[in-house]
């Protein structure tokens, strides 16, 4: 399953050190891996992992991958990580609250 998380319409994007240190300010240990094919966030003991669209080290727009089997709270930090930086959620729906 994945979630796709993304900053609201009409305001300025993220670095994504900002990204990392909003999931830490959530007690989650991450480390940003750059790649040749697009910028992750690798979870520690956590085979979930979030793909970062990023020009230039600035990000409006991330994709939560999720495992089959996270751990306890996990979705919830995420979105209050991701809530703490003024982004939400979007679906076929559309965007939703993450808070």
């Amino acid at each position: 399953m994945n979630t796709v998380v993304q900053a609201v319409e009409g305001s300025d994007p993220c670095t994504i050190s900002e990204v990392v240190a909003a999931l830490q300010g959530q007690k989650l240990e991450v480390r940003h891996q750059k790649k040749d094919w697009g910028d992750w966030i690798i979870l520690r003991g956590a085979e979930t992992v979030i793909s970062i669209e990023s020009m230039r080290g600035l990000t409006s727009t991330a994709t939560i991958e999720h495992a089959e089997e996270e751990p306890d709270g996990l979705v919830l930090s995420l979105q209050a990580a991701f809530h703490k930086l003024g982004w939400e959620g979007v679906d076929e729906d559309g965007p939703y609250p993450l808070g």
